[in-house]
């Protein structure tokens, strides 16, 4: 025999209010300390492993992703989804993806996604534009300083909601 559940009007308010609250919950606890909008797309698009393994900034496929920390990667094909799914800290982008430089100083820029370095395979991104090509400016000015100062910054920096802020 199959049974009914005969909720009241109440219970059901009750019920939804309660799993929109666990669900917002939810929604909030995630880190924001991603460089993303709204759609929590990292890189742009582009493949972490492509970056880190073969050199080169490769935009990936919708059919190839991986979630990871709340935020989702695209990769160029399975094989790069695998091997990301394996050991995704081996992959995401220091300081959330953030430019490099910029947290050296002590601010978060929008790096562009074709701008990057990998150093002891590490993926650092890098912001570019009129005024400055900001790699250029890390590696003359040290790159060994800059990431100990970015790791140092990085702890201290405050976490926000990447697609709050321009």
């Amino acid at each position: 025999m199959k049974s009914k559940m005969n909720l009241s009007p109440k219970k059901k308010i009750i019920i939804s209010i309660g799993t929109f609250l666990i669900n917002l919950g939810l929604l909030l606890a995630q880190p924001q300390n991603y460089n993303t909008d709204e759609s929590t797309i990292a890189l742009e698009g582009y493949s972490p492993i492509s970056y880190i393994e073969e050199g080169k900034a490769q935009i990936g496929k919708k059919d190839f992703k991986a979630a990871y920390d709340g935020v989702t990667y695209f990769f160029v094909n399975q094989d790069q989804k695998k091997q990301f799914t394996s050991n995704p800290e081996k992959y995401i982008p220091q300081y959330g993806g953030w430019c490099a430089y910029a947290v050296s100083k002590g601010y978060k820029y929008r790096p562009d996604p074709k701008s990057f370095r990998v150093v002891e395979g590490k993926l650092y991104m890098f912001t570019i534009n009129v005024e400055a090509d900001f790699v250029k400016a890390w590696e003359k000015e040290g790159k060994d300083k800059h990431i100990a100062q970015g790791d140092k910054n990085w702890k201290n920096m405050e976490k926000f909601k990447s697609f709050n802020s321009n």
